[in-house]
This record gives C-alpha cells, structure tokens and sequence, in this order.
C-alpha cells in the first residue's frame, strides 16, 4: 500500500491546520499512522491520494446510507446549483423538508433547520432552559452531543456530584449546570432528579450510543427516563443525530416506541451535506425565535443545495421501507461472520449490534456504558485497524467509534470484509 501523497500531504497540512486535520479522530492518534486523505468515492469503495482502494464502513459517519455516489442525489444536487448555492432567504425546499421531518418523525410537530449536529443540539438545550425557566442538564457519559461547552463536561466523583470541565476554556460556570451520569442506570438519575428538585431543564441521549462503539439501551431504559422526566417537568431531547433515518424511518424513537419532547437531527437528512435540525412538539418548538423568546439563527440554514440533497436521500428512503431490513440483515451477516472467526481463533470480545449500526470490542465483559467500553483492549484493536486497512478495509479509526453499514456493501464484499476480518485477526493474535 503507497501513502507517499498522503504523508506529503499530512506533514503540509500541519503547518496550515491545528493536527494536520479538521476533526480530531481523524488523525488516526487512536489507531497510529498516520490519516488517508480520500480523493474520491463511490458505492462502498474510497480511493485515498495514493490511488488506493478500500472497502469502507463509516460513510462519512453515517449519512451515505445508500452507500456513494448516489445518483438520485447527485443528480438533485447537480440541479440545485443552477438556481444558486444560497439565498439566506426563505425557499420552498425548506418547507418540503420540515413537512417531511414531521411526517416520518413521530415525535416532531414543528422542526427548525441548522447547519450541522452541535447546532442542533446547542440549540435544543437552549429552548429546554427557555421553556422551563431552569439552568442545570442531564447527560450521559460516552455520548457525544458536539462541542459546545455543556456537553464538554467530565462526570463527577458521584452521582449527584457536578461536573468539571474536559476542555480548556469551557468554564467552571458551565460545567455547574452540567450533570454527568453513566449510561443504562436510571437509578442513577432518579438520585440526582430527587437531589436537583425544580433544576432540571433536560436529560440529552443518544438512545442508542454511537460515540463509545454501539451500545445499546437496556430493557426499560429508555422508557423509564420518559417517565421520570414527565413526573419532574423535564424536557427528554433524542440526540438521533446518528440514529436519525438510520435505524428506520422514524429514528431510534419509533423502534423503541420511547418518544422524547425534542429530537436532534443531522447527517442523513443532508444526504452527505452539512445539515442539522432540531424539532419537538408544537408548545415547545413555538418558544423559538421569532415566534417565541429563545433565539437561534443561522445565516445559512435551510441551504436550497442542502435541503435538495437531503430530500433525495429521504424520498428514497421513504419509497423503499424494505432498505432497512436488508441493513440489518447485512450487518447480522458481518456479524456472524466476525463471530465465527472469533471463537474458532478463541479471541475474547463482545460485539453489539442494533440495525446498520455494529461495534467489535476486544472484551469478554458485556458493554453497556462507557465504563465497561473501557474494558476493552485499545492497543489490540489499534492493530486491528492496520491489518484491516493493509488488506483493504477501511473501519473508523477509534474503537470507540461505531460502524456503519451501507447499501453498497453486497453478500460478494461482505464476504471479502469477513476473509479480510479473519487473516487481520490471525496477524494480531
């Protein structure tokens, strides 16, 4: 495999970007080596600067479903330019998209357009303060909500404990309204609610966890924390920024039959484009600005290129329910396949798996939360993604990241990725 361009370019954009990239788990520091920077893709494959070929199961993190390349989107894409890249002004796209956000989204009534996924979940905490008059939230180690600075809080020594804050310059005045509990125990957060009377503004989830590797709600889980927030007056946001139109068409939500008060939204809806979006019910969502008090604004929200793009990927989504089930049926295929190669080579690991979303942890322990994603084994798993990548495999480069399966991956390169899957394991065994 030839990285000449790469490493070329990599040490040229050191000079230029903070790390040499824009996003940190890019620079590939939880995995060693150094980055692939991708020229170009389609269908299931990406080709890096190098020419090199590779099978690929994140997909931009998630968006390209349909795999890349899509030709219903690039075709809509194509077509919107020849109007304009922006308008900052009001278009009928705009309005086609919220009407079919709420049609499939069962919790949304109203939704608001932004530009990306810590848009909309900085916002969504926003209105939840406005509406309820209070300061403090609820979140979940190991999830992931952006980098605003409410979710930049590490967990306290205890369960009613505050947080202190993970990143300089997130402030100690933050970081007091911010509460840090363990993923899947609820009674953990029916402590800190009977602690925190009247405080609570919110409790933010990702109901199925995409930034710790894949983990899963425990039975009940999710519809205790419905619960408890409605005995305690307090605002339940889904981040589906990842589940969104993944695991079906409704989100995490409708497969969980767990509706929250506000959803946030990304990824899928942009077809691959920068997007986010925020929505809820009518009483919550009327509090935003210019109907409401809560401000939030954006010049380019609700871009006509965006918004062309997105809806391409959801009429077809909409059009072809049968997509989901041949998801999961792929990803259950991989599964069995990475089990297999697994127990016959006698290799400890737990893997989880829900839809088009699936984590191999290299720990015999169940992994429910973050504290037991801990567990597993980093330094094998770093090895894991080269051999991975040497034979043509391209994973996320972070165990603690999910994967994501696409259309594009047929029986043919499943079975490839389960041969590649067994020599890689060999190697570091």
């Amino acid at each position: 495999m030839n990285t000449s361009r790469s490493k070329r370019l990599f040490n040229e954009a050191q000079d230029f970007i903070p790390g040499g990239v824009n996003s940190p788990v890019r620079a590939f520091k939880a995995v060693g080596g150094d980055p692939l920077f991708i020229k170009s893709a389609s269908g299931a494959y990406m080709i890096d600067e190098d020419d090199n070929q590779y099978i690929e199961l994140i997909n931009s993190w998630g968006p390209m479903i349909l795999g890349h390349g899509n030709q219903v989107i690039e075709e809509a894409v194509a077509e919107a330019i020849k109007t304009s890249l922006s308008f900052g002004a009001p278009t009928g796209l705009e309005v086609e998209m919220a009407q079919t956000i709420c049609e499939l989204v069962p919790s949304i009534d109203k939704v608001r357009m932004v530009n990306s996924g810590t848009e909309a979940t900085m916002s969504a905490i926003r209105l939840a303060r406005g509406f309820t008059g209070r300061d403090k939230i609820i979140k979940f180690e190991g999830c992931y909500h952006g980098h605003g600075d409410s979710f930049l809080i590490a967990a306290g020594s205890g369960a009613i404990t505050l947080g202190t804050p993970d990143s300089p310059g997130v402030t100690e005045g933050v970081a007091k309204d911010t509460i840090t509990l363990p993923f899947n125990n609820l009674e953990k957060v029916e402590e800190v609610i009977a602690a925190h009377t009247d405080q609570i503004a919110a409790i933010i989830i990702e109901p199925v966890a995409g930034n710790m590797g894949c983990v899963l709600p425990a039975e009940g889980y999710l519809k205790g924390l419905r619960q408890l927030c409605d005995q305690a007056g307090i605002v339940l946001i889904f981040d589906e920024v990842m589940t969104g139109f993944r695991l079906s068409l409704g989100g995490a939500q409708e497969l969980y039959g767990v509706m929250p008060d506000l959803t946030t939204l990304g990824k899928i809806i942009g077809g691959g484009m920068p997007v986010g979006a925020y929505g809820g019910k009518k009483e919550l969502m009327d509090y935003v600005s210019p109907q409401g008090p809560v401000y939030q604004a954006g010049t380019l929200s609700g871009n006509p290129v965006a918004m062309s793009s997105g809806l391409a990927m959801l009429k077809q989504l909409k059009a072809d329910p049968e997509i989901y089930v041949k998801l999961s049926d792929m990803s259950a295929y991989l599964e069995k396949g990475f089990q297999k190669n697994l127990d016959e080579l006698g290799l400890n690991y737990t893997m989880n798996k829900v839809g088009s979303m699936i984590s191999l942890f290299f720990t015999d322990n169940k992994v429910v939360d973050f504290e037991s994603a801990k567990t597993t084994n980093t330094d094998l798993f770093g090895r894991y993604f080269r051999e991975m990548l040497n034979r043509g495999v391209y994973l996320a480069p972070s165990q603690y990241e999910t994967l994501f399966i696409s259309t594009a991956i047929t029986r043919e390169l499943a079975d490839e990725i389960i041969r590649a899957n067994r020599a890689s394991l060999i190697a570091i065994h």
